[in-house]
């Protein structure tokens, strides 16, 4: 199966484990791609937005979930949001849907009131950790 990761590129050594993981199990997986340079922890976001621009990033992200079969949404805690789900990821769970691709999620559905619904109603299904459920 062709597995596009995706969630916080915050996490993206977490997300590098996972990918892995996956190969290892004959997957061939696509990851995103952290923009050189650039500190995702730093408060102010104009490099990102700069890197997200110049680069394409989001563009990219998108040709690889277009020729996936599903993707991994790696969503794990973030300071006090547990399995949380940022914006990016979030439209890219949807372009996946619309897409009409098997929407994996690492770990449960994160309770963030403003996107709760839409998750749900997507019927991702949930890993709880364990990567064997990919079929």
């Amino acid at each position: 199966m062709i597995i596009t990761i995706c969630g916080s590129i915050k996490f993206i050594e977490e997300m590098r484990l996972v990918g892995k993981q996956l190969i290892g199990m004959d997957h061939k997986v696509y990851m995103p791609v952290k923009a050189p340079g650039v500190d995702y922890w730093e408060k102010d976001n104009s490099k990102r937005v700069i890197a997200k621009k110049g680069l394409g990033l989001i563009e990219k992200h998108l040709d690889k979930i277009e020729i996936s079969d599903a993707i991994l949404v790696v969503n794990i805690d973030k300071l006090r949001k547990k399995n949380y789900v940022g914006a990016n990821t979030f439209t890219e769970i949807c372009f996946a849907h619309y897409r009409k691709k098997k929407i994996y999620f690492l770990n449960p559905i994160p309770r963030q009131s403003y996107i709760l619904d839409e998750l749900q109603s997507i019927d991702p299904i949930i890993l709880n950790g364990n990567l064997s459920k990919i079929k």
